[in-house]
C-alpha cells in the first residue's frame, strides 16, 4: 500500500473517532480484528478510574478499517489493528495471524490488549438493550 493511502485511512479513522463529542479523544484505543468482509471493532476511553466501553458505528467505521485492510497485499495482511490516541498524536500496531494464539479467546484476547494500554482498570460497558432495541424477543 501506497503510503499517502495508508496515512489517508489512518487519519480518515481518526477523523471518525473524533466525531464522538462525549467523552474525549485523548485515550482512545480501538481495537478491531478484521478479515475478508468481516470487522469486528471495539472503542475504549480511558476515563481515569475506570474504562469506558463504546459501540463502535459500523458503517463509516468499518468500511474505513477494511478499506485499509484491504489496500494491503494479500499475503501481508494484518488480522488485528490497535489504534491507540494519546494527545494529539495516534500509534497503530499490527497483529498479524500468525502472531496470534488460535486456542485464545478472542474476548480474553481483546481485554488483554485493553489491560496493556489502560491496565486493570474496569471496563465499563453500556447497558444491555431491551425491547425498544427492535430486536424481536421470544418467551420460552
Amino acid at each position: 500500500m501506497a503510503n499517502d493511502d495508508t496515512d489517508r485511512l489512518l487519519n480518515e479513522i481518526g477523523q471518525l473517532l473524533a466525531k464522538d463529542t462525549v467523552y474525549p479523544l485523548d485515550g482512545t484505543l480501538l481495537y478491531a480484528q478484521v478479515d475478508s468482509n468481516y470487522v469486528a471493532p471495539s472503542i475504549f476511553k480511558d476515563q481515569g478510574n475506570s474504562i469506558a466501553y463504546l459501540d463502535p458505528d459500523l458503517g463509516q467505521l468499518g468500511d474505513a478499517l477494511l478499506d485499509l485492510w484491504e489496500a494491503e497485499k494479500a499475503n501481508s495482511r494484518w488480522a488485528e489493528i490497535e489504534y491507540l490516541v494519546q494527545g494529539n498524536t495516534f500509534a497503530v500496531t499490527y497483529t498479524y495471524a500468525g502472531e496470534i494464539d488460535p486456542n485464545e479467546d478472542t474476548l480474553d484476547r481483546r481485554d488483554r490488549i485493553v489491560k496493556r494500554y489502560f491496565g486493570d482498570k474496569p471496563v465499563i460497558y453500556p447497558p444491555l438493550s431491551t425491547e425498544d432495541d427492535g430486536i424481536p424477543s421470544y418467551d420460552l
